[in-house]
């Protein structure tokens, strides 16, 4: 007897797309924060705390831009 509907694959179609989208919106999100609160402390004289702000917002857009081409190639592939 035929199959319509796969509920195992359509259940772990759904929970990895929540995870996806909620996961890479938190990552941005950090990257975001990095590059706002580097250029507030580079604004208040704290060059070594605005570098480690820069480095938390260049690994968040770095994770951001791996999880797109992670994406992509699942998708294409």
């Amino acid at each position: 007897m035929a199959v319509i509907v796969e509920t195992s694959d359509l259940l772990w179609t759904i929970v990895a797309s929540v995870v996806a989208g909620i996961g890479v919106t938190v990552v941005f999100s950090v990257a975001i924060w990095g590059a706002a609160r580097s250029v507030d402390l580079s604004r208040s004289e704290r060059p070594t705390a605005a570098a480690a702000a820069a480095a938390v917002g260049v690994t968040g857009l770095a994770a951001t831009l791996g999880a797109v081409v992670v994406g992509l190639v699942v998708m294409v592939g």
